[in-house]
């Protein structure tokens, strides 16, 4: 029997991406990899998951990217040298990291279309008929005081969707670098008729935009096998959502209390920095006078 009651333990992440914007620092390393002050962006996304009570992360991955299962898994040199120095504190953290989740990686191949869909192709494997998953970008961040994807979790149970999206509203100046949504019905339960991806201002059906968490039900897994590939011959997130709610299912795009933060090019992966180092208990007081008195003469 179906039911989207079923308790969401597993989460996809995509990060089979190239990283290009960041060339050459991701030549040889993921750009999920890059730090955010002392953690990679990869890590502040699984401890979204866990605070929102995932246990199992399956990550997408291409060739060339074994840094981040080795980052996930122990390492005895480091740990053994951190014990032996006495740095109690540090080899809690290095230790408590393969703890985190179960973590499974798949890699994404060349034969599959290129597309922010495709790493759902590849993990369809490992998902259940009838399971329901969280969905993630690999470089979107968040900062709220309840984990944004626990959020999306609750909608997802409460109202029994096909797919939660999170949507937040951007500047008129930001409207045409992502896909914002036309509601069905705002005022009841945020339910969508349609995604249109980066319209120019004035042709864009609201300033709500989607980003980097979902939460789908089986739906969309069996929907992402029949989607063709649409623009540059891609296959987008964007297309099944469409499909899905077209043809009367119920997708849902929930705005986020919180803060959401890109890390998709190097402007906004500084902003982001700033922004996380400013929630710093030990950090924040300090940098914020910092950047009070900065000087830029």
């Amino acid at each position: 029997m179906k039911t989207n009651r079923r308790k969401i333990k597993k989460a996809i992440i995509a990060a089979a991406g190239y990283g290009t914007r960041f060339l050459p620092a991701t030549k040889n390393q993921p750009k999920e990899m890059l730090p955010i002050i002392d953690k990679p962006i990869i890590h502040h996304l699984v401890e979204e998951c866990v605070s929102s009570g995932i246990t199992d992360i399956i990550i997408v991955t291409r060739s060339g990217q074994g840094i981040m299962e080795d980052y996930f898994d122990s390492s005895l040199e480091l740990e053994y040298m951190l014990d032996k120095n006495g740095k109690d504190d540090l080899l809690k953290k290095v230790r408590d990291i393969p703890q985190m989740a179960n973590f499974v990686y798949v890699r994404q191949k060349k034969n599959l279309p290129y597309g922010n869909g495709t790493p759902l192709l590849v993990a369809a494997p490992l998902i259940d008929n009838y399971e329901s998953v969280v969905y993630m970008f690999g470089d979107d961040l968040t900062i709220s005081k309840k984990p944004v994807t626990r959020q999306l979790i609750d909608v997802f149970y409460n109202n029994s969707p096909s797919a939660v999206l999170a949507v937040q509203e951007v500047p008129d100046i930001d409207v045409e670098r992502y896909g914002t949504v036309k509601y069905k019905n705002k005022e009841k339960n945020y339910e969508i008729s349609t995604i249109l991806e980066k319209m120019p201002l004035g042709k864009n059906p609201s300033n709500m935009a989607q980003f980097g968490r979902f939460v789908f039900s089986y739906d969309v897994i069996k929907e992402v096998k029949n989607t063709s590939t649409g623009k540059d011959n891609e296959l987008w997130i964007t297309d099944v959502l469409n499909n899905l709610a077209q043809s009367g299912k119920k997708v849902i795009a929930q705005p986020i209390e919180g803060k959401w933060l890109t890390t998709g090019d190097p402007l906004r992966y500084m902003q982001t920095q700033v922004l996380f180092a400013l929630e710093r208990s030990d950090i924040g007081k300090d940098f914020s006078e910092f950047l009070k008195n900065l000087d830029q003469s």
